[in-house]
């Protein structure tokens, strides 16, 4: 039997076999979660990324995505999921906490866009990589 022809119950019996199990020990795992900045009203930021938490250029954990509203949480890889999603929890915690008046809307699809001019092109600065970072989004 192919593993393409496996049912999911099937391949997860067949990682539970004392080999592969001793394979999978010591896996590293990170996160990335996307999140919109949102004003109270509900609507997309319009806003810059906000400088108290960092640049979105170089912060090794929280930077954006496509547009300047759309955060995107790095957790560093670990073997621990405890430490992972304590990790995560911190960065969350770190964000609300310098946001401001705004919220996050927890999904990186928003609920409403009235037209693709109210969703601001995410910005990396001047320097060559953040123009290059720019415009490869605007592509």
């Amino acid at each position: 039997m192919t593993t393409t022809s496996l049912s999911l119950t099937e391949l997860l019996a067949a990682l539970g076999t004392p080999e592969r199990v001793t394979a999978l020990k010591g896996i590293r795992r990170g996160i990335e979660r996307e999140c919109l900045r949102i004003t109270p009203e509900g609507t997309l930021a319009q806003t810059d990324h906000p400088r108290s938490l960092g640049s979105a250029l170089t912060h090794a954990n929280i930077t954006t995505d496509y547009s300047e509203s759309l955060l995107e949480f790095i957790t560093p890889a670990t073997d621990s999921i405890e430490s992972l999603i304590e990790q995560l929890g911190d960065i969350h915690r770190h964000t609300i906490h310098h946001l401001g008046e705004e919220r996050i809307w927890p999904l990186s699809m928003p609920c409403f866009v009235g037209d693709e001019e109210s969703i601001r092109l995410a910005q990396y600065g001047s320097s060559n990589i953040g123009r290059m970072k720019t415009l490869y989004r605007q592509g």
